[in-house]
């Protein structure tokens, strides 16, 4: 939605804002996670600002075949160095071959030859990679203070999507932005439902399991991406796709025996 837009900035609002309203109703089912979490959930709503501007710059600058791949495939990595600092988290050796071989197969998926041509899609790439590792970190630990990844992650969307929102709302003046975002609705409540469902498993993940290994499995989207690409957009399945989707195959299957 937000690569396929004419304004990237204002449909990157448009979705986390109707994230927020999404998750308000489920705030009254789920209630409210306990206060040890909310630094946790007030320090991510400010580091979600520097993704959504990451992400919008990135998407801008390049294609999203070079730009999601960079920044997915990176992630892991870091986050896996950051959790053994901060959590306390030691990953044994098959499991570090694991999230090294997921990240390589993220990353071959994606990067071609043509990537140095978008210096500044790199640069936003490779900003926001180091965005998500520290949110990502940020979150499992929030998660885990809660005691309810479901409540964590519905009171974080319910915040989070209205600062960059109002931000954009200020700069494209409401006369402008709200005919765009009525008529985009119906597509950001698909893309903010998915969104809010996959983090919050990923969340409820964190709580069970190593932070790594399960960011690690997460980018594992990528793969499916080429997959459906290759079987409903009739997309070559090059070797280079080839050897991507066996390493990120070989990644999963080290972080389950690891």
């Amino acid at each position: 939605m937000v690569k396929s837009s004419s304004d990237k900035a204002l449909d990157t609002a448009v979705i986390h804002l109707t994230g927020s309203v999404v998750a308000l109703p489920m705030l009254f089912v789920v209630g409210l996670p306990n206060r040890e979490s909310w630094p946790f959930i007030l320090s991510s709503v400010v580091i979600h600002i520097g993704y959504y501007i990451a992400l919008t710059g990135a998407y801008k600058h390049g294609d999203l075949g070079l730009t999601y791949p960079l920044m997915r495939g990176t992630a892991p990595l870091l986050v896996a160095l950051s959790a053994s600092l901060t959590v306390g988290e030691t990953l044994s050796p098959l499991s570090w071959a694991g999230v090294l071989g997921v990240s390589c197969g993220v990353l071959a998926l994606g990067l071609s030859r043509h990537a140095m041509d978008s210096p500044r899609a790199v640069g936003f790439a490779l900003t926001n990679a180091v965005v998500i590792a520290v949110y990502t970190v940020v979150d499992a630990l929030g998660a885990r203070a809660s005691g309810n990844a479901l409540q964590y992650v519905v009171a974080l969307f319910v915040l989070d999507g209205w600062p960059f929102a109002l931000l954009v709302l200020h700069r494209r003046g409401f006369a402008r932005a709200w005919p765009y975002a009525r008529a985009r609705a119906p597509l950001a409540l698909v893309g903010a439902s998915a969104s809010l469902g996959s983090y919050g498993i990923a969340l409820w993940a964190m709580t069970r399991a190593p932070v790594a290994t399960v960011a690690a499995l997460r980018e594992t989207s990528v793969l499916f991406a080429a997959l459906i690409g290759t079987w409903l957009l009739k997309e070559t399945f090059t070797l280079r796709r080839a050897v991507g989707t066996a390493a990120i195959v070989a990644g999963v299957m080290a972080l389950r025996l690891g």
